[in-house]
């Protein structure tokens, strides 16, 4: 207060011309936030459409839907993955379906109309077309807002992406189990067959040192081969020899 009555008039009529600026810049906010709520809540018209008729593409049904009133967004849920590929293998339509759908509409008005006025009817336009006799099953949505939509998609794509999260770690889990599984049964039969060769050589060596104690045991077998008769025991016996007598007289011995 002090500070204030210090302050000279100018700069008073100044503080104060600020001050009505900041609230006139808060108020002209408080009435955009009130003005598009408003457009938010007039445009609240959201149909549900339970079932498409085959080939149906989002152009298709805003051009058709666009007779009966101002469309705004259109939102259509794709297929399956899995459906598709099976139809696709069965020899059928190889293009992309669609299981269901939501339309919202410029006021609630014509939403209510549209659903009133379309459901259970066929749905005609050209007869060559291939949902000429289709039935539309179209329902208006009591206090629908796109919002709800948007955050229930994107809370079915977090769990989506949480139980796709999930199934992969399983799936890691159980591959790492089965590596680990692969390479015991490797070092099991790396250990059976080493144990084996081990077990062979000893009983290549016990069966070697049998042989060599049975060799010990056995008596040894000497062969004898015939020999020639040497040249001095032939030359010796076929020499001719003096007779007794003589060396008798020569000696003077008897000869007997």
């Amino acid at each position: 207060m002090a500070e204030q009555a210090g302050l000279s008039v100018e700069e008073k009529e100044e503080n104060i011309s600020q001050g009505e600026k900041v609230n006139h810049i808060k108020n002209t906010e408080k009435r955009k936030r009130k003005k598009v709520s408003a457009e938010v809540e007039k445009r609240g018209g959201v149909c549900y459409l339970s079932r498409l008729p085959p080939h149906m593409k989002p152009l298709k049904l805003r051009q058709i839907l666009s007779n009966y009133g101002e469309v705004l967004r259109i939102y259509l849920a794709p297929e399956d993955p899995v459906v598709r590929l099976r139809r696709r293998r069965a020899g059928g339509n190889r293009g992309k379906e669609f299981t269901e759908g939501w339309v919202e509409f410029s006021k609630k008005s014509v939403a209510k109309r549209v659903a009133s006025m379309l459901n259970g009817e066929q749905i005609g336009g050209k007869r060559r077309s291939s949902h000429y006799y289709d039935l539309w099953n179209i329902k208006y949505l009591h206090k629908f807002k796109w919002d709800n939509l948007t955050e229930e998609i994107a809370y079915k794509n977090a769990v989506h992406e949480q139980k796709l999260t999930m199934e992969l770690a399983a799936a890691k889990k159980e591959r790492d189990f089965y590596l680990d599984k692969v390479e015991q049964s490797r070092a099991i039969s790396s250990f059976e067959e080493r144990l084996k060769k081990k077990q062979k050589r000893g009983a290549e060596g016990s069966d070697k040192a049998k042989d060599s104690k049975t060799n010990d045991l056995e008596p040894r077998v000497v062969r004898f081969f015939p020999q020639k008769k040497s040249i001095s025991d032939a030359v010796t016996h076929s020499s001719p020899r003096l007779s007794k007598e003589l060396l008798a007289g020569v000696f003077g011995g008897s000869s007997s």
